[in-house]
């Protein structure tokens, strides 16, 4: 498995070096929402303000149809504005990708991983679980995902991890991730501590991703995206050498890391590095290509930035096709498209 598949910042790195309008290359990684249900009320999500979509799982027709199209599949995240668990073919579509060779992973809330599937969801061969806390402390939690779950999902997790060590099982690799706020970086370290206690060695720093409007947590005075100030820098570099001591790794979703995500690119026009739409493809759970997994959060509604229909078109169709085609151009120049446009501006790449 290539090294780019299991580490982003490579895997941004080695991929998409021809960025222009109609790339020869498929791509190496696809974003499958699996489903776009949820059982919980987050405050930085938009799918608890708005209908996005009618609710739906990703039919198995689909998903084979997707998947069975870029043969070479290097990497796939089974994870959209949903909750993946929810979704009763969940293994078998991880399943199906190790079969074939691909690095999988999803992002969950942890409210479902029960101790009856540990033994299961081992034997799939997922290479990653990420468990989205967002909390240190069971009253934050409830104010940012919107439902009292913070002890069921510690004692799921630290099962899990109890339940790999005993079994001798390496993978999946459990992380915690941390949506970065105003309202909660401050428990960075405590939040170390935690992912140490439950047997978990990674820790990420999510961004916050929001639009204009804003909704709920995701509006621009809880970003700490170049805003955040001494005591919040110094939470995170507090964080970083409590983690050195207990074997925690912490680090930043995507492309970069905690103090890189932070900071504001100098540059003219920072949306203008993004790899995604030479590298990846996002598909909801009705079929519609999305430029990335970032821009649900990023604009309202989908119509403005819908790429094309899996349930209509091939891969290579939607891929090459004039909307894709128009909307690298436009990611290069002046006047970027809607999800793009605070991307390296009030938010990192």
């Amino acid at each position: 498995m290539p090294a780019a598949a299991i580490n982003p910042r490579r895997y941004f790195d080695s991929v998409a070096r021809d960025r222009g309008a109609a790339p020869d290359a498929m791509p190496v990684c696809l974003y499958l929402e699996v489903t776009n249900r949820c059982n919980l009320l987050c405050e930085t999500c938009p799918r608890t303000f708005e209908a996005l979509e009618e609710p739906a799982d990703m039919s198995w027709d689909l998903f084979r149809r997707i998947v069975d199209q870029i043969p070479d599949l290097a990497r796939a995240v089974l994870h959209g504005v949903g909750e993946p668990m929810l979704v009763r073919e969940l293994p078998h579509m991880v399943r199906y990708l190790k079969a074939r060779g691909t690095y999988v992973l999803f992002n969950t809330n942890g409210t479902l991983l029960r101790p009856a599937t540990f033994g299961d969801w081992i034997a799939t061969g997922l290479d990653e679980l990420r468990v989205s806390l967002d909390a240190a402390d069971a009253a934050t939690y409830r104010a940012v995902r919107g439902k009292d779950f913070f002890d069921r999902i510690l004692r799921n997790v630290r099962r899990f991890t109890d339940f790999q060590r005993h079994a001798g099982a390496v993978t999946p690799r459990v992380s915690l991730w941390l949506t970065g706020l105003k309202e909660t970086v401050l428990q960075l370290p405590q939040f170390v501590h935690l992912a140490a206690e439950m047997g978990v060695g990674e820790v990420y720093l999510q961004r916050l991703v929001f639009d204009e409007a804003g909704f709920g947590l995701a509006r621009g005075e809880s970003s700490l995206f170049a805003r955040a100030d001494p005591a919040e820098e110094e939470a995170i570099a507090a964080a970083q050498a409590l983690g050195r001591t207990l074997g925690v790794r912490l680090d930043a979703s995507g492309a970069t890391e905690p103090g890189l995500s932070l900071r504001r690119q100098e540059e003219g026009q920072p949306w203008s590095s993004c790899r995604r739409p030479w590298s990846l493809m996002y598909f909801t759970a009705h079929g519609r290509a999305l430029p990335c997994c970032i821009a649900p959060f990023s604009a309202r509604g989908y119509d403005g930035y819908t790429l094309g229909d899996a349930t209509q078109q091939s891969l290579r169709e939607i891929w090459s096709g004039a909307a894709y085609r128009e909307f690298r151009t436009r990611l290069l120049g002046e006047a970027p498209p809607l999800p793009c446009r605070n991307c390296g501006l009030r938010w990192s790449l």
